[in-house]
């Protein structure tokens, strides 16, 4: 973080480039991660009520328990790993307070909705399908969001650098 604080950024051509590199390897995370919603559901919540409850037509079982809490406990961990990161690279950039807490706020609540989606339709009542749907659309948002402040950040960083030292 200090490499933002202290505008190391606009001096430090490979660390910009490692920072980059990491911000390509979260853009192939938050493609996978719209693949797999899609493997399994569509945006309609007729898809996401027959992926949680279970289709006779599709001769599907309903989500189990204990399977949901073993795939909610891995993401809960990862995402919120994820979501910290991002937002801290996000917070040293140069834009605006309001986008940087406007931001951070929505891809926080957004990763914490879309978890708790899938248990709200499993378990409450199947109209929570709206939004699991929402929930998941506000996300991927949300990260394609950061992953481009961020990176815009950078790049401008990168311009600047070669402006002052063309060497």
């Amino acid at each position: 973080m200090r490499y933002f604080v202290t505008g190391e950024q606009h001096r430090k051509s490979l660390l910009n480039a490692l920072v980059l590199m990491f911000l390509g390897y979260v853009a192939l995370l938050w493609l996978s991660n719209g693949m797999m919603y899609f493997h399994h559901m569509d945006l309609t919540p007729k898809s996401v009520i027959a992926y949680y409850l279970g289709s006779e037509e599709q001769f599907t079982q309903p989500r189990s328990y204990q399977g949901m809490l073993e795939v909610s406990h891995f993401h809960m961990f990862s995402m919120g790993m994820l979501v910290v990161t991002l937002t801290h690279l996000m917070l040293m950039t140069n834009f605006s307070t309001r986008l940087k807490i406007w931001l951070s706020s929505l891809t926080y609540i957004s990763a914490l909705a879309d978890e708790s989606g899938g248990w709200l339709v499993r378990f409450v009542h199947p109209l929570f399908a709206y939004f699991k749907v929402a929930s998941f659309l506000v996300l991927e948002f949300s990260l394609a969001a950061l992953i481009f402040v961020v990176a815009a950040s950078l790049i401008r960083a990168r311009r600047h650098l070669r402006e002052v030292d063309p060497d």
